[in-house]
């Protein structure tokens, strides 16, 4: 049998800590502490993680800049610790590279869901392209190029895309012209299930959007269905 999986709980508040890698031991996993960015850097040199629970609030370095470190290296999963209603903070968290993340205060049993759930995302080994992978794919005015994660538009312009938006992305352009619900989105794109108020696939459309339509207000690639969700209404072909 392998190693239980060795999860990173970064927190300036010691009982968050604490009491967040007791719950993770006593479920089976390794679990180590980090009072700030500072420390989770000294931790990472002298070990092997397979995961980073990382707050956004801390002294020194926060958790934004940390997690952008974390994604440019791309070595370590993350899921960000955000204050409940901190909603600007969540997005920026997704679109820096965060794979998913939770408010505080929040249930044990639910941070050990989401941690399994990355886990087995990563596990996997699948490419974030899928059936895609390797290819390049044409939708209205531009090509994605799933190698390097990037859109090109008519002009030869280059367009980066964040992790989740890449997901997101490709789901759609695998199910063009289908109209897919919230709760199917989140679990293509997350493995998981969409809360009463969660609106992350909403606000990873949005930002999405930005980067595709030519006109944010008016959308005509991702329309949003009412009452079913969004669909990507345009064809899609792979190219040679």
């Amino acid at each position: 049998m392998g190693q239980p999986p060795h999860i990173l709980v970064v927190d300036d508040h010691a009982q968050i800590r604490e009491s967040v890698t007791r719950y993770l031991a006593k479920n089976g996993m390794r679990a180590t502490a980090a009072k700030d960015a500072a420390d989770m850097d000294a931790k990472l040199a002298a070990g092997h993680f397979d995961l980073v629970v990382l707050d956004v609030m801390m002294p020194g370095e926060d958790g934004l800049s940390a997690c952008r470190r974390l994604a440019a290296e791309g070595a370590v999963p993350v899921i960000m610790l955000t204050a409940l209603g901190e909603e600007p903070d969540r997005i920026a968290g997704l679109e820096i590279g965060a794979d998913d993340y939770l408010a505080k205060p929040f249930n044990p049993r639910e941070l050990l869901a989401r941690i399994r759930s990355v886990l087995r995302r990563s596990s996997r080994g699948e490419p974030l392209a899928g059936k895609l992978a390797g290819r390049k794919v044409r939708f209205e005015h531009l090509v994605l190029d799933t190698d390097r994660q990037i859109l090109i538009d008519d002009d030869q312009g280059e367009i980066p895309l964040t992790d989740s938006e890449f997901r997101l992305l490709v789901v759609m352009l695998e199910r063009a012209r289908m109209v897919l619900s919230r709760d199917q989105l989140l679990d293509l794109t997350a493995g998981r299930t969409a809360g009463p108020l969660d609106r992350t696939i909403d606000n990873q459309i949005s930002r999405l959007r930005r980067k595709i339509e030519p006109d944010v207000l008016r959308p005509r690639i991702i329309r949003t269905v009412r009452n079913g969700g969004y669909c990507l209404a345009t064809d899609v072909e792979e190219q040679a």
